[in-house]
């Protein structure tokens, strides 16, 4: 409940997009390739911005 007006930090914030566009990807994987590698390629660049973050 103290948490509930908490808010989310950026690292919080690029991980939930992270898992979505993971999720979007691997559904796309079955049936458009290319973009499903496009969703990837997103994926790859908020991952890199969740480690350089983190590596602050």
């Amino acid at each position: 409940m103290f948490g509930l007006f908490k808010s989310k930090s950026e690292i919080e914030k690029l991980q939930k997009q992270y898992e979505v566009i993971m999720k979007d990807w691997h559904r796309l994987s079955t049936t458009d390739r290319k973009a499903s590698d496009l969703k990837y390629a997103e994926a790859q660049k908020i991952a890199d911005k969740i480690e350089s973050l983190q590596n602050k």
